[in-house]
Order: structure tokens, then C-alpha cells, then sequence
């Protein structure tokens, strides 16, 4: 192995999840949608059935959350993704709940325990229903109900959290839940648009604010989905695709996290090589976007999403292989990147998709519960071994 293909021994590598999509028994904005009248009768309407798009107990990671981990420590992962569920912790408005807190301190210690590094999300789109009732992200005071939110985690995990992720993907959840009206609200305005996309700014603002206040020495992230836009001629919208949010809280964020599944055709005819969902794999577009994120931000770099739905696990191994392969060109270019989370550490529920794509390392059985590590889990596992210092 060269000394060029090698990563310092303090490079972290891991998986990611996110609460609503692993834990079960969520009581948010999300599962009360996943269950409306109008969202049962538009999966029926297409032939699909309604059982497959509500999350349920999901993968009870919830109460497995040690198993899991167990698993990931197994395969040899020194960090791991997970998100704290907004809608557990505040249930009402201004009051929030000291069991559940506990919780999460538990899901902290057991990963400490295991030598993995937390990263914590802080919101990964659900909304507890007092949130929703009072007009969700559109309502002016909004920036300040989830700074208080943080604020609260951050006084309670100071001394058990270095890395902190204020907001997943902004951008992306902005564009599907009110401009193609897909997730919840789902709805198509323009003017809500703006108006969220504004709180949604002040609010990530106000809430780094009060974390470093905090802990000054806490590492506090913005997430963005970035996508790799062909053909050429998209090339001058790369930048408001993938990086406008951050643009928009620059200087109020210490590292940049890029999540990066997919090349986005936008014209043309697509490749053969595609995922099991018709995304297109092209490891470039990573090389690429961080190469970009470094020269615009400046900021070290973690990629805090990459993953692929391979049910037969028949190409994870060489998407992971492949795309590792260009981030360290990123690095050998001198993209400042810390990290690499593999989404996701389990089959999960995967949104407005339902259980249908595959994502993870390790295989869940929806009906038992049952755990199998794929052997892409193991490939991953011998890339991070190989390539250590």
C-alpha cells in the first residue's frame, strides 16, 4: 500500500442514521402524515400499500440502540451519526422531557463506551406537533423555539458531545416540502418558500451562537446535500444547487458536512451504472464537490452521508471502495477532509420512499428484527483497516 493511498490513524470513519428513520415509535409531524387520510389514499392510488410507507417501529433502534452499536464497533467504525429526536425531548412547548434526555445520554455513553466519536444532529426534518400546529418553519418565531431546543442539548451533553450538526440538509428538505411539495406540508409557495428558508437561517445562526457560548471548544457543523449537475451547461448553477445554505451562515460554522449519494442528469441520457433506485453512481461528483467545498469554505470537511439502496449488496462494496478512492484525491489536492459516514448503518426507513430502498451496511428483517451484516459491511470494514496509517 503507498504512503499517497493512506489516511492518518486519526481519521474517522463510521455510518450514519437518523432518529425518525431507525428508532420507531416517533410521535412527530412525519408519523402523523405517514397516517392521514389524504397520504393513505394517494399511495392506494398508485398501487402501493400504505403498510410499506409508515414508520412504525422501524428498526426499534430505539431499544436495540446497543446491539447496533455492538455492530458498528465490530466492524470497526471510530465515529458514528445519529440524530436526537426533537419531537422526544420537547412534546410541548417549553417543556421538555427529563426521561427522554436520559435516553440519549445513554445512546452518547454507549457509543463512547465502544471508542466511536458522537456526532449529533440536532434536527433531521421532523417537528414535534406543537411545532407544526404553530405554522412549523413559516412561523416568524421558529428560529427561536429551535435555538432554545439546542441550546437545552447542548447544557446537557456539554461535557459527552465535541461535534455538533445543527440542521441535515436545509436546502434539500426546503425544495421538497414547499417548492415540489412532497414531504409534509407539502406545499407549493413560493412565498413560503422564502419565508422558511429565512428562518431557517436565523435560526441555525441563534442556535451556533448559543452553543459556542456554551462550550467555546465545541465543533459545530452545517449538513448539505450536494449532487453533481450534468451536462456542462449546468455547470454556473453547481454552486446555488449544492452550497447556498452554507453561504448563507457563513463564518457561523466550523466544518462543512457534505452528504453526496448521486450525479443529477439533468438532460441527455443516463449511464448503465446506476443504484437499484435509478440514482446515478459517479464517484467524480464527490472528488469534485469537495474539491469545491475547500476552495469556497475553507473549513475542514467531513462526509457526513454516501451511500447506495443495493438490496443484493451487489455494488456497495465497489461504491464505497470507489468513492473513498476520490475523496483521497480531494485530499491529496488539499480538501481539509476529517471523516467518512457511510449511509447507513441500517436498512431503514427511507422517508416519503417508505422501506422499499435498502441503504444499509447491515440487513434488517422489517418482520423479526433481525440483524445480518452484508458483506459490503466487511469490504468497508478491510478498506478502513488497509488504508490507516
Amino acid at each position: 500500500m503507498s504512503e499517497q493511498n493512506k489516511f492518518s490513524k486519526d481519521f474517522l470513519w463510521g455510518a450514519a442514521t437518523s432518529s425518525h428513520q431507525v428508532e420507531g415509535g416517533t410521535h412527530n409531524n412525519w408519523s402523523e402524515w405517514e397516517q392521514s387520510p389524504e397520504r393513505i389514499a394517494d399511495l392506494k392510488k398508485r398501487g402501493l400499500h400504505p403498510s410499506a410507507f409508515i414508520s412504525g417501529r422501524a428498526c426499534d433502534h430505539y431499544h436495540r440502540f446497543r446491539e447496533d452499536f455492538d455492530i458498528a464497533q465490530s466492524l470497526g467504525h471510530n465515529a458514528h451519526r445519529f440524530s436526537i429526536e426533537w419531537s422526544r425531548i420537547e412534546p410541548q412547548e417549553g417543556k421538555f422531557d427529563e426521561k427522554e434526555i436520559e435516553h440519549y445520554r445513554e445512546v452518547i455513553k454507549a457509543l463512547k463506551e465502544r471508542g466511536m466519536e458522537p456526532f449529533v444532529t440536532l434536527w433531521h426534518w421532523t417537528l414535534p406537533l406543537w411545532m407544526r400546529d404553530a405554522g412549523g418553519w413559516e412561523n416568524t418565531a421558529s428560529g427561536f423555539y429551535f435555538a432554545r431546543y439546542c441550546e437545552k442539548m447542548a447544557n446537557e451533553f456539554k461535557n459527552e458531545v465535541k461535534f455538533w450538526l445543527i440542521i441535515n440538509e436545509p436546502q434539500y428538505w426546503v425544495w421538497h416540502a414547499y417548492v415540489a411539495g412532497v414531504f409534509p406540508p407539502q406545499k407549493k409557495n413560493i412565498i413560503s418558500t422564502a419565508r422558511v428558508y429565512r428562518n431557517l437561517i436565523h435560526g441555525h445562526k441563534e442556535a451556533y451562537i448559543r452553543l459556542k457560548a456554551i462550550d467555546p471548544h465545541a465543533q459545530i457543523g452545517i449538513v448539505e446535500s450536494t449532487g453533481w449537475l450534468a451536462p456542462f451547461i449546468f455547470q454556473p448553477f453547481q454552486s446555488l444547487r449544492n452550497f447556498l445554505f452554507p453561504m448563507c451562515v457563513r463564518g457561523y460554522f466550523d466544518f462543512f458536512g457534505l452528504n453526496y449519494y448521486r450525479k443529477n442528469t439533468l438532460m441527455g441520457r443516463k449511464e448503465k451504472n446506476i443504484s437499484e433506485i435509478g440514482w446515478e453512481i459517479y464517484p467524480e461528483g464527490l472528488y469534485r464537490l469537495l474539491t469545491a467545498a475547500h476552495r469556497k469554505f475553507k473549513k475542514p470537511i467531513f462526509v457526513t452521508e454516501n451511500g447506495i439502496a443495493d438490496a443484493k449488496d451487489e455494488k456497495r462494496a465497489a461504491f464505497i471502495r470507489d468513492h473513498v478512492m476520490g475523496m483521497k484525491k480531494a485530499m491529496d489536492e488539499g480538501a481539509d477532509v476529517r471523516g467518512y459516514f457511510y449511509w447507513s448503518l441500517l436498512d431503514n426507513f427511507e422517508w416519503d420512499s417508505g422501506f422499499g430502498p435498502r441503504f444499509g451496511l447491515v440487513e434488517v428483517d422489517y418482520t423479526t428484527l433481525e440483524r445480518k451484516i452484508r458483506p459490503s459491511a466487511r469490504a468497508y470494514q478491510e478498506l478502513m483497516q488497509t488504508r490507516s496509517a
